[in-house]
């Protein structure tokens, strides 16, 4: 006897394949990075010497491993438990929320050494990140919380999606998508007012690299506050961790340019980690 599925069931189960393939296609694409990178990265890890931004780099490079191992068995082990649905989705939620930050630590440094350690400028960016941290996260727990999970009701579909009730996920895009907006700001602002004057290579390096993560925030935010106020089930969330692991890679790629044109500056036998004095007195990062 043939079973007859509904329009909405045969919905919910492709929006969970599309999740799928984006999720497992994502994953290939870190996997292929992390390869590509291989021997950048052990350089940088044996030669640098150990630091807070060593440390704050091994974070945001290893978490979205984290990240993978939680989607993917959300995505392919079969479980028709909706509360642990919702468990396995709350430990992702804490994986991308800890990689985020850490992306987003990169380049709010990397903007106070564009002005020179500026204080006032700091003390801005901080609040305004603190203003992310904490609104997202009440955010995403109330809603986790409150909308409930479910799974496909087709036979070899897994995988879970929130039916209803998730509309206010847009939010922590839009808080993000400010943060950046201000961060861009400055980083324009203090390149407008400093294009006359001659920089060094590092320095023009750090600016793009700058503008171009934003532009990628800003643009992967909007696509997600779109996604998540116009799409249904596994729709509306299928490119917010994608955009999370795109600034993670786009934050630890930079970061390893950024340390290998200054070891190349400053030679190979100097252990140094991206000394910013010839863009700012910061000191160093890294």
């Amino acid at each position: 006897m043939q079973t007859e599925y509904s329009a909405a069931d045969i919905a919910a189960a492709r929006s969970l394949q599309t999740y799928t393939y984006i999720y497992t296609s994502a994953a290939t694409f870190w996997t292929y990075d992390y390869a590509c990178s291989l021997h950048q990265e052990l350089t940088f890890l044996i030669q640098s010497r150990w630091t807070k931004v060593k440390g704050l780099y091994i974070l945001t490079r290893y978490t979205p491993f984290l990240l993978f191992i939680a989607h993917l068995y959300l995505n392919f082990v079969p479980d028709d438990n909706p509360n642990m649905c919702q468990t396995i989705n709350n430990i992702c939620s804490c994986f991308s929320l800890i990689s985020v930050i850490c992306a987003e630590c990169f380049f709010i440094i990397r903007t106070y050494a564009l002005w020179n350690n500026n204080k006032l400028v700091l003390a801005a960016m901080v609040i305004g990140f603190l203003v992310v941290i904490i609104g997202s996260v009440g955010v995403l727990f109330t809603a986790t919380a409150q909308a409930p999970f479910e799974t496909s009701t087709i036979s070899g579909i897994t995988g879970c999606y929130q039916s209803a009730g998730s509309d206010e996920l847009f939010v922590p895009f839009i808080l993000l998508f400010a943060l950046e907006l201000g961060l861009v700001s400055l980083t324009l602002i203090h390149a407008i007012q400093s294009w006359r004057l001659a920089r060094s290579h590092l320095y023009s390096v750090l600016l793009k690299h700058n503008i171009f993560y934003y532009a990628c925030g800003l643009l992967f935010s909007m696509v997600n506050i779109f996604t998540s106020l116009l799409l249904q089930y596994a729709y509306n969330g299928m490119l917010q961790d994608f955009q999370i692991i795109i600034l993670a890679i786009l934050a630890t790629r930079m970061h390893l340019h950024l340390w290998h044109i200054d070891r190349q500056i400053h030679g190979s036998d100097a252990h140094m980690l991206i000394p910013l004095t010839d863009v700012s007195s910061v000191g160093r990062t890294g």
